[in-house]
């Protein structure tokens, strides 16, 4: 690459002449690429910056590409012109025969000691079949296949002995969505391409619009792409689908390519004798069979270019065969891989995907919330009714076949057990240790207090239960290479089928919780969680008092919450040649740079920041702080389910339905007000006078319904008697939306021109201050001791007891420092940020954006907090009207921006 293409890039692959911002935007892209490490470059949503992002990041990989082949060839062409003249004939020759020596050498050497590693593994193995016959015939041609084989970590074998089988840890995780061999065994693997580009973004939905904008590129015809997905949105096999959620899915699809191996398994071949021949490994999904279709869908893909996440399942559906292991088998072969968070950003996923970032290009889109997004993935949560399903499934185990079982495996799993037990004692409020007696003298203060959650160190949680002297680290790995999760969750069906009871009945569970698979996996997270750092996170452990979750133990669970992200996110950082962060609204980088990458200096990050490309008279931002009626809006916490300020919200809206045109959207704080809103709304005269005007629509909680609605509600405002509806004209016209933040609607989705004309934020979001897991994060970041109990001095110091109730949150708030308060403000306006940037999508769009609540207005110096509105977009906060002595003035700046508009769009 020359000085040239450094400095000006040629960006030729824009389909259309980019503005300026998008120029600034794909050059500080580029130069960040160049660069390398990490870069957060911030551009508003509407402004084409998934197209920027495209055109920058491949335009880069191209031009590296062809610098690199330059190079090449210029290096090959002076290699052959040098030493030619330097060295005379009988040295070279001299070199080159020696060399041939060495390598004769080297392969003598290597047959010798295959021939002696074979001659003590086949005594070894002779003796190990031998054993492991005799006590498959014992249990019985029924249940041999639930055996576990012998096993030995490696820090166990005695130098020269050998096991029956080598398992291969590479190939199993603790993931849901861990993999086995995905049935491309007659594959050779091809060789990786170099300067790769992983593209990640939240949600499905993102990333298909991402591959829409790509196919509108010249590099659609020019690259490699593939995109990945969950075994959920992308798995074919009708009868695996109808078990409903990701959790079910992973785990059958998990067990039938175990069943690729029944026709063969090793059991059966030592059974028939050492000397068997093993079949070929087939697949017990009848998507994976042919592995002609595979690979004649890997042909596919790359013929017709970039296709999405839906694109890959019509295709599997038309082949017969799976979208899911078709696409994943692609990516060492790709030039561009779009992938979500998950498959990312966990190590297990990246391992199972086998996802090389070294010397490689990552972009995480929708940065905005990435610190809190890692750790969650990190979290780790196991419910008293799960230990009790594991434990009955470990024990029944146990119990058969605890004879036939090898020294290691008996002992690893009467490990298993005093773990399972010592977690139960906790949540049964058994009398066992120091733990119980400490929470005891805790819950003795009052009746409330023996609903209380509290939290501890996980080197403390260890101690107090008498476990601290069992090596979690070879339990984990032990768990993750014996195969005993399927072994026993295998048995347990097979005990309940032949007992004629369904498996749901004997665990005595609905859902998730139900499956001793999906038990055994939530117990194999706990466990991996306990070898992190005792101050990357804390242990939650929550015992509910309701009668209702004690039939179930739903409400009594052990947690483990990951409080620190920067180890995590170090592991990218580390391998990739760059890792760019983008998003509509990163600001404020501080806290990003503190909480993901503390050890780079604010000065080393690449920070790019641009405008709208929409002029501001396109938008009308106001500061909406008394209603209709005079009332003040107060939606805090204390006030907001006044019926009084519930109806004064309602007049609002009676009054804007009749001034703004097409659709209204409405974003408020929690699902549970927005329906004891509407229920206020539906038992008063507010309702019926709004759908006079506009038709209403709800956010449904179920993500899977939210398309449906997402399309009616654009039906109805799209309907001709929208389209052609005056101002003001009183007839049944447009439609208003009520959606909640931090719900689908207010992430990714595009609510553009007549979807989004007026977008309304009801008070300032904030996060509940119940939350323990919040509370825990605020602490975290403020730099609390963790050793600080709550009014009870009693308590050994390990422990922070919380009641539960809103008031206690508060006062962890009210003591923390600036940096505690300042994260609590940014969670909150990044919400608002990212909901009010559903609308304005593109430069001819236009927009009306209501914050009611009068804590918008206030004056600054009157709150303890940053004022909200300072972390408001620049684009928003620019234009925004604070002041406003009644709603009479809101209502009339209203009439005259969408008069004006409207005469302008005519």
């Amino acid at each position: 690459m020359n000085k040239n293409q450094q400095e000006n890039p040629n960006f030729s692959a824009f389909p259309f002449k980019p503005y300026s911002i998008q120029i600034d935007f794909m050059n500080a892209l580029y130069q960040s690429l160049n660069q390398g490490g990490i870069s957060m470059l911030e551009s508003p949503t509407g402004t084409g910056k998934t197209m920027s992002v495209i055109c920058s990041a491949l335009q880069w990989v191209v031009d590296r590409r062809r610098q690199q082949e330059e190079e090449k060839a210029l290096g090959l062409m002076s290699g052959k012109n040098e030493g030619l003249d330097d060295e005379p004939d009988w040295m070279r020759d001299f070199v080159v025969n020696n060399n041939d020596q060495k390598e004769v050498k080297r392969k003598i050497k290597k047959e010798k000691f295959r021939a002696v590693l074979g001659k003590s593994d086949n005594d070894c193995r002779k003796k190990n079949i031998g054993d492991l016959k005799k006590k498959i015939d014992e249990v019985g041609d029924d249940e041999d296949e639930f055996l576990l084989e012998e096993y030995e970590s490696e820090d166990e074998k005695v130098e020269g002995t050998s096991v029956v089988s080598k398992r291969k840890a590479s190939k199993s995780s603790f993931s849901s969505s861990s993999e086995d061999e995905s049935g491309d065994d007659d594959e050779e693997e091809e060789e990786e391409k170099k300067l790769k580009v992983y593209f990640c973004s939240r949600t499905h939905s993102q990333l298909s619009q991402f591959v829409k904008e790509l196919r509108k590129t010249v590099f659609a015809d020019e690259i490699d792409v593939v995109s990945l997905g969950s075994r959920k949105n992308l798995c074919i096999n009708q009868e695996v689908l109808a078990l409903g959620n990701s959790t079910r899915i992973n785990e059958r699809c998990l067990e039938l390519q175990k069943k690729k191996k029944n026709d063969a398994t090793k059991v059966k071949n030592i059974r028939v004798g050492t000397g068997a021949r093993r079949t070929k490994a087939s697949s017990g999904c009848p998507m994976l069979k042919k592995h002609r279709l595979q690979k004649e869908f890997r042909d596919e893909v790359s013929q017709q270019g970039p296709l999405d996440i839906e694109d890959l399942a019509n295709l599997g559906r038309t082949m017969g065969t799976c979208p899911y292991y078709g696409s994943r088998s692609m990516v060492r072969k790709v030039d561009l891989v779009v992938l979500p968070y998950q498959s990312l950003l966990s190590k297990s996923s990246r391992e199972a995907l086998g996802l090389n970032l070294k010397s490689n290009i990552v972009i995480i889109d929708e940065a905005h919330n990435l610190a809190d997004s890692l750790i969650n993935m990190y979290d780790s949560k196991i419910t008293l009714s799960q230990l009790e399903n594991v434990h009955r499934h470990v024990e029944r185990y146990f119990v058969r076949f605890r004879n036939l079982l090898g020294a290691a495996n008996r002992r690893y799993i009467q490990t298993l057990m005093v773990l399972i037990q010592a977690f139960l004692r906790v949540l049964l409020n058994e009398k066992d240790g120091n733990l119980i007696d400490s929470c005891r003298d805790i819950e003795q203060a009052s009746e409330e207090r023996r609903a209380s959650d509290f939290t501890m160190a996980i080197n403390d949680f260890l101690f107090e239960l008498n476990i601290d002297n069992i090596n979690l680290v070879k339990l984990v790995k032990y768990i993750k290479e014996s195969n005993i999760m399927h072994k026993v969750s295998g048995y347990g069906e097979k005990m309940a089928t032949l007992e004629k009871v369904s498996a749901l009945n004997v665990t005595g569970e609905h859902g998730e919780d139900g499956s001793c698979q999906s038990a055994f996996q939530a117990l194999a997270d706990m466990l991996l969680s306990l070898v992190n750092k005792d101050s990357d996170g804390r242990i939650i452990i929550s015992r509910s008092s309701s009668t209702s979750f004690r039939k179930q133990g739903q409400g009594r669970y052990i947690k483990y919450v990951m409080l620190s992200a920067e180890k995590i996110f170090s592991e990218i950082v580390d391998e990739a040649h760059a890792v760019v962060l983008v998003g509509g609204t990163l600001q404020p980088i501080e806290e990003t740079r503190e909480r993901l990458f503390p050890w780079l200096q604010s000065n080393q990050l690449h920070f790019f920041s641009c405008g709208h490309i929409v002029p501001p008279e396109s938008i009308m931002p106001i500061a909406v702080s008394r209603g209709p009626s005079g009332r003040s809006f107060d939606f805090s916490y204390s006030s907001r389910s006044s019926a009084d300020m519930m109806r004064e919200l309602g007049l609002l809206l009676c009054n804007l339905v009749s001034v703004v045109p097409q659709g209204i959207v409405v974003f408020f704080p929690s699902f549970d007000y927005e329906s004891r809103v509407y229920e206020n709304w539906e038992s008063s005269d507010i309702l019926a006078r709004i759908t006079k005007r506009k038709r209403v629509f709800r956010e449904p909680r179920n993500n899977m319904d939210v398309e449906s609605v997402l399309k009616e509600y654009k039906d109805t405002i799209y309907s001709p008697s929208s389209v052609t509806s005056e101002v003001n004209q009183a007839s049944h016209t447009g439609a208003v939306l009520l959606a909640v933040v931090g719900a689908k609607l207010s992430e990714g989705i595009n609510l553009s021109d007549g979807m989004g004309r007026c977008v309304i934020m009801v008070g300032l979001p904030y996060a509940s201050p119940s939350d323990i897991e919040l509370l825990e994060r605020i602490k975290h970041i403020d730099g609390f001791k963790n050793s600080k109990s709550l009014d009870n001095p009693g308590i050994s110091a390990s422990y922070d007891v919380y009641g539960g109730d809103i008031q206690g949150g508060f006062s962890i708030l009210r003591n923390s420092s600036h940096r505690g308060k300042e994260y609590y403000e940014n969670l909150c306006m990044k919400a608002v940020n990212q909901s009010i940037g559903r609308a304005i999508r593109h430069i001819n769009d236009y927009a009306a954006i209501l914050l009611v609540d009068t804590r918008y207005a206030s004056d600054s110096s009157k709150r303890s907090f940053t004022h909200p509105t300072t972390k408001l977009p620049n684009w928003i906060k620019d234009r925004l009207v604070t002041s406003t002595k009644n709603y009479g003035e809101v209502h009339r700046s209203l009439h005259q921006f969408f008069k004006l508009k409207k005469t302008c769009c005519q």
